[in-house]
């Protein structure tokens, strides 16, 4: 058997004032109706809340094709900020890859001057570090300092007579931060302190 919920009509015939209830009407519109229903015969009043429920039922759909479509609006533009992100260190990237493009064409147009492509890689370098330090990104300070799990990471142990034990003795790969996160940890040898002295026989 059907249900009357199933037909909007059969709802109004039987309780028109329930209906709009169920179909999101105000208290306020609902008040107006009330009162209609004391001057206006059945069938005048059956209309009235049938073109009432329609400007409603209108209503709801136009705020739900509103909000889905500032919905998708909202993710394009959030996908749309994602893909880009990286736009403004790519962009001083691009300068970066100029100088080193331009050092390795001075060490081409004057082979025997070593000392020139060294310091146009030197260069480089330091730009390339100053770009990553203007978006947040800064190497991890490690030779001299007490070994922290955190930041450092291990590769070997050996005797230093110029750092304690537990000191960093040795840098072999530098390590970064993003921030206050280590996106990659510094490789280190940590000294186990001066080595201990040939006993004499």
């Amino acid at each position: 058997m059907k249900n009357e919920t199933d037909n909007p009509e059969s709802t109004f015939e039987s309780n028109p004032m329930e209906s709009l209830k169920v179909n999101g009407m105000t208290d306020e519109v609902l008040g107006e109706l009330d009162g209609m229903e004391t001057e206006l015969s059945s069938d005048e009043t059956t209309t009235i809340l049938f073109d009432k429920l329609r400007v409603a039922e209108a209503e709801v759909l136009r705020s739900r094709a509103e909000m889905e479509n500032y919905r998708k609006r909202m993710q394009r533009d959030a996908d749309q900020q994602l893909k880009f992100a990286n736009v403004p260190i790519v962009r001083d990237l691009l300068d970066v890859i100029d100088n080193l493009n331009r050092a390795l064409e001075s060490a081409r147009d004057d082979e025997s001057n070593a000392t020139a492509l060294i310091e146009g890689v030197q260069m480089v370098s330091h730009q390339f570090t100053d770009v990553l330090a203007k978006h947040g990104c800064k190497p991890i300070q490690a030779v001299g300092t007490d070994f922290d799990p955190n930041i450092h990471q291990a590769i070997a142990q050996m005797p230093s007579p110029e750092f304690a034990a537990g000191k960093v003795a040795q840098q072999l790969s530098l390590g970064f931060m993003l921030y206050d996160r280590v996106i990659r940890p510094a490789q280190v040898i940590v000294s186990t302190g001066a080595a201990n002295e040939p006993t004499k026989g």
